[in-house]
């Protein structure tokens, strides 16, 4: 694989690259190029996290060394979305989770490495750091490069602050020259690529995953079941929520059924080399075939595709791909109800 082979695999599926020739010319200089996601493990996994760790397998094909951040204080510092005393446990479920959708995404689980920010977040050099960026960066600025990310208020708690600093400075500190993530997470990566020059460290390049929209309209949610599809959820609560999710005949806009498709099930059969089939009577035209999203999304938009063919297809196939994940879960209960003992425990 190429230069140019590897830089499309690394930016496909993606919403940005900043920028697409340092992508390039990295890949061109380094053998072997290190990235990095984060994730503060607060609530349960969804299926807006499948699609972002859906894209590690990318990143594994193209010659990358992709490590994973549990970011356990994080998850207490964002205003204490996850209480001191759940982080062990919930930083075990995330891992778990994350392994399990690695492996339903075509990759080996054993080529991402993990750690969490307990690892190295409360020791030297990272802690002196983590203080010559706080007496660098306003207030203001810390707000404006986590208002995506970090609960937002009138008096914020400094936690939230330190969170946005602390972020920026994790790329430093595991060696990473790529940072990975949502497009929410780019005010914190540009503070990164404003600030990490300034302290001795090179400015990393970012790529950022799109963020699906929910089922019902607006963004997923972890703390809101009904917004999306969640790792857990069995075949019938799949198909359910499908067949209640916002879908207007012929509009692609806001539509989470075809998000989930385009973002999460297309790639992941294009692995399989499988299309998606949708079972239709044959007064009705009978079924379609579809080996790419891009083809479906135009029969539905000309009307040819309608909502009502399109959810059973669309649960069934969302389910499948889910379905090893959630076995990987339910396999291990213990660890839920340590994690979340008010749903699990």
């Amino acid at each position: 694989m190429d230069t140019a082979e590897r830089a499309a695999l690394v930016a496909r599926h993606t919403e940005e690259v900043v920028t697409e020739d340092e992508l390039e010319t990295l890949l061109a200089e380094t053998a072997e190029p290190t990235a990095y996601i984060g994730y503060a493990p607060t609530g349960e996994m969804h299926i807006g996290h499948f699609t972002t760790i859906r894209k590690l397998a990318d990143f594994i094909d193209a010659g990358l060394d992709v490590t994973v951040l549990v970011a356990d204080l994080h998850a207490h510092l964002d205003d204490e979305k996850s209480p001191f005393e759940l982080l062990d446990a919930r930083s075990e479920y995330y891992r778990l989770a994350i392994e399990g959708m690695v492996a339903a995404a075509g990759a080996d689980p054993d080529a991402v490495s993990f750690t969490r920010g307990t690892d190295y977040q409360l020791e030297e050099p990272y802690t002196l750091q983590l203080y010559r960026l706080l007496a660098d960066t306003t207030i203001s600025r810390a707000q404006r490069a986590g208002s995506e990310v970090v609960r937002q208020s009138d008096n914020p708690k400094l936690g939230g602050l330190v969170y946005t600093l602390m972020q920026s400075l994790d790329v430093a500190a595991l060696d990473a020259d790529i940072a990975y993530g949502g497009i929410d997470q780019r005010g914190i990566y540009m503070l990164a690529r404003e600030e990490l020059p300034d302290h001795g460290f090179d400015k990393p390049l970012c790529v950022f995953a799109p963020l699906l929209s929910g089922l019902s309209g607006g963004k997923q949610s972890s703390s809101d079941r009904a917004s999306g599809v969640f790792l857990t959820d069995d075949a019938d609560t799949v198909a359910e929520k499908i067949d209640g999710a916002y879908c207007p005949a012929g509009e692609v806009a806001d539509n989470g059924v075809l998000e989930y498709l385009q973002r999460l099930v297309f790639p992941v059969l294009a692995v399989r080399d499988d299309p998606l089939v949708v079972e239709r009577p044959e007064e009705y035209g009978g079924d379609l075939s579809y080996d790419a999203y891009g083809e479906l999304e135009s029969d539905f938009v000309a009307g040819e595709l309608h909502p009502a063919d399109l959810k059973p297809a669309a649960a069934a196939a969302i389910d499948d791909v889910i379905a090893p994940v959630r076995e990987r879960l339910l396999d291990h209960p213990e660890v839920l109800a340590e994690a979340y003992p008010e749903t699990w425990g």
